[in-house]
């Protein structure tokens, strides 16, 4: 049996505000999205440039608080081909959350508390 990624899910509380900051930085683009039609839930798939995975974030209507994301023991990883221009971006954006200067990689924070590490690209 042979798998292939597909995609992560995040649920989000404000959508818009997760599109737009997915898209300032990490250039994710909408791919496509799911409406319920009694507008219980949005699910929106982004795409990176590459195309080999998708993140999936989930708006639920009746949520009235913002996810418990419990110890933030858990993150997605994105890799550049310019980790200095980055780092830059993402800290004049405001969302570095932390720096491993010995490994060579740092992570970002989206609006909902999500975790997205950010490594150079290099032989895997």
């Amino acid at each position: 049996m042979n798998y292939s990624y597909v995609h992560t899910n995040f649920n989000v509380f404000d959508l818009d505000k997760s599109l737009a900051f997915y898209k300032e930085a990490l250039g994710l683009e909408e791919a496509r999205r799911k409406e319920a039609k009694d507008g219980s839930f949005i699910i929106v798939y982004l795409k990176d440039k590459g195309g080999r995975g998708e993140l999936e974030l989930t708006w639920l209507r009746d949520r009235d608080k913002p996810y418990d994301l419990g110890d933030e023991e858990f993150h997605i990883c994105y890799t550049t081909d310019d980790y200095n221009a980055s780092l830059k971006h993402h800290q004049e954006m405001g969302v570095v959350e932390f720096i491993n200067e010995e490994m060579g990689i740092y992570f970002i924070l989206d609006p909902d508390g999500y975790w997205v590490e950010i490594v150079p690209a290099r032989d895997r």
